[in-house]
This record gives C-alpha cells, structure tokens and sequence, in this order.
C-alpha cells in the first residue's frame, strides 16, 4: 500500500487549500473495509490527527481544531481522499500526511491503527 499526498502550498489567513491522497498498490483482495486519515505535525509540536473517512460509507470524523472549518471527502472509485481546508489560520502551518487504516468500523484519529502513511505535503498559512 502506497499513499501519494499533494496539493499543498501557501495561504494568507482565511484562505482556502484542498489536499489529495491517493492510494496505489492496494486491491480489494486485501482490503475490503478501510479509512483514510489526515494528521499534521508542526515544528516542535506532536502529530496531530486531524480528520479521516471511512472510505465505505463516507462516515468522517474531525479534530475540535478543524471541525467547522475543514471538509473530508472521498471518491471510493479512485481510492482518493480530500481535505478542504477552509478558513486557514497561521496554526495550520504544518506538515501534513495521509495515512491508511484497514478494516471496518468508523475511522479514528489516533496514528497507531494507521499501517502506512504517505510522504508529507508542507502548508503554511501566513500574511
């Protein structure tokens, strides 16, 4: 399982960024439930898991961080999975990775279910 993040970049305060993550090398042989998450990690602060979607049934969850103002979606037929990130403030500024969680039942935020994490996509929100 291979997981390929993109679309980040740069913002002004109350600015918009959508992320992508895809997911390669993975079939319906291994996996038939799994979620998707996002977790973000700034400088000299911990891992922070953000959001994720159960990539089945759509079912997301958020952190009280980004509830409100960051919007989880997927499209289960190319194995992707996007993050709207509205309304940014400068304490979004992080690196930002997607990571894969096989098996049923909801997602959830906590890094250890996640078996493989995707390379990081910088975000920096500043005026």
């Amino acid at each position: 399982v291979q997981l390929q993040a993109s679309g980040g970049g740069s913002a002004e305060p109350g600015g918009s960024l959508r992320l992508a993550c895809r997911l390669t090398g993975f079939t319906s042989d291994h996996y038939t439930y799994y979620s998707m998450g996002w977790f973000r990690q700034a400088p000299g602060k911990e891992r922070e898991g953000i959001s994720c979607i159960n990539m089945d049934d759509g079912e997301p969850a958020y952190a009280n961080s980004v509830k409100g103002r960051f919007t989880i979606s997927r499209d289960k037929e190319k194995k992707t999975m996007y993050l709207l990130m509205n309304n940014l403030k400068p304490e979004d500024t992080a690196v930002y990775r997607c990571g894969f969680s096989g098996g049923r039942g909801g997602c959830l935020l906590s890094t250890v279910v996640y078996s493989s994490f995707g390379q990081g996509t910088l975000v920096t929100v500043s005026s």
